[in-house]
């Protein structure tokens, strides 16, 4: 039978990852997008052993509609289009705002609050439980690392599941990826900007239908 792949999308970090490694500063917001169901599948099939897609697990902070009533519609029309797909689930967790928004002080932004702490304990919890064969982690947050270790551990233990991880690759410029120190290496999935640009999604979701 086939590995089963879960592939773990920490989104916004990709979405950055991506505006820098393909995109100038100015562009505008769709730029780094991309299709996260299209992405998983060919990270699952970068490899030479006999992997089945299994569930595409993407997290992110979700914009407060009393707040932020533009980037909430945006989000919910752009999360309604993954989840046409049944592969995916999505994880979201409320942004936190600064005091006095919109009146907060100059560089302040609204924050992503306990979405690494949500995917680490996902990714941790579905190998003790045997929910896959091979998590793969995209996204460059370090303080993601001790899921990672933990998995390594099991890895050593029983010789399954697997833990991998991917990142972004630019015209020799690879992306930090994320590693664990003392332990054997991680395999790294490298996603060039041929791959991005098959994967990635135009889509202005500011518009509405």
């Amino acid at each position: 039978m086939p590995d089963r792949v879960v592939v773990f999308f920490d989104y916004q970090n990709v979405y950055m990852g991506a505006r820098r490694r393909f995109h100038d500063a100015w562009e505008p917001a769709p730029c780094g997008q991309f299709d996260p169901v299209e992405l998983a599948q060919y990270i699952a099939r970068d490899s030479p052993f006999d992997r089945e897609l299994a569930q595409v697990r993407i997290y992110r902070g979700q914009p407060d509609s009393t707040k932020q009533p533009g980037s909430y519609g945006a989000s919910r029309r752009q999360h309604a289009r993954w989840q046409r797909d049944p592969l995916v689930h999505l994880v979201t967790r409320p942004l936190r705002y600064p005091q006095n928004w919109p009146n907060q002080q100059p560089g302040e932004r609204p924050q992503e609050k306990g979405i690494d702490v949500q995917l680490t304990l996902d990714f941790a919890v579905m190998a003790a439980r045997g929910q896959y064969d091979v998590g793969i982690m995209m996204s460059t947050d370090t303080d993601l690392k001790p899921a990672l270790e933990f998995v390594a551990d099991l890895t050593r233990q029983d010789g399954k599941p697997r833990a991998e991880v991917a990142a972004w690759s630019a015209a020799g410029q690879h992306s930090p990826r994320l590693s664990i120190a003392g332990k054997p290496p991680l395999y790294c999935h490298w996603v060039g900007e041929d791959i991005y640009r098959r994967v990635k999604d135009t889509t202005d979701y500011t518009k509405t239908p």
